[in-house]
């Protein structure tokens, strides 16, 4: 019996991708810095994508990290933008079922925080975590492993709703069952390894009612 949603951030509640891809390429060639206008980091972490902008040279890398932190606060996620609108009636459907709500997300803290207080599901979840805070990110499962911890689930009680092939593969690693946010027209992302996909977000509600799900679980 499924008890709880754990949903990825990033190209599942919020289609911020092509936003963080255009920012940074921003960023870079404002500074010089040659960079590939076509760069797409969706599905990866911050710190893999910021050693393949910068390979080679640690301090550079660094350097720049720090200063796009500082740039991303003066040109911040437009989040009523890129929210997927489906995200709070899904919440709000899940927690008035029984179910608890959790965003396991790769993302920084804060911007997961700006994402829950600008979309207003605050009160919606009942926990937050990002791959800062664990030992390792994604596809390492310990994102997920924690919060079915807090939670107080196994992992066979657990849905995780991702999109990337990291996130999938940390979702799977889990022991959790595995579902795939189809991606919008123009992406391609490698979802093989999920055990189930969905076109739309308000699927998930009527996966975690179904007795189909509750079997593959």
């Amino acid at each position: 019996m499924i008890k709880a949603v754990l949903f990825d951030m990033d190209g599942v509640l919020a289609f911020t991708e092509g936003f963080y891809n255009r920012r940074r390429i921003r960023f870079l060639q404002e500074r010089g810095f040659p960079v590939d206008p076509d760069f797409d980091g969706t599905g990866s972490n911050d710190g893999e994508i910021w050693e393949r902008l910068v390979p080679g040279d640690a301090a550079l890398r660094e350097r720049l990290h720090r200063e796009y932190r500082a740039y991303s606060d003066a040109h911040p996620t437009p989040w009523a933008e890129v929210a997927n609108p489906q995200a709070r009636p899904v919440f709000s459907a899940l927690r008035g079922g029984g179910l608890m709500v959790a965003i396991c997300s790769s993302s920084y803290r804060s911007l997961i925080e700006e994402f829950v207080d600008q979309v207003g599901v605050r009160e919606l979840v009942d926990f937050i975590i990002s791959g800062d805070e664990c030992s390792a990110y994604k596809p390492d499962p310990d994102i997920y492993l924690r919060a079915m911890d807090v939670l107080g689930i196994v992992p066979h009680e657990a849905l995780v709703v991702e999109d990337s092939p990291l996130g999938i593969e940390a979702g799977v690693a889990s022991g959790a069952l595995t579902c795939a946010l189809v991606p919008p027209a123009g992406v391609e992302l490698d979802q093989s390894r999920a055990h189930l996909r969905v076109q739309r977000l308000v699927d998930v509600v009527d996966l975690v009612q179904t007795s189909a799900l509750h079997y593959i679980a």
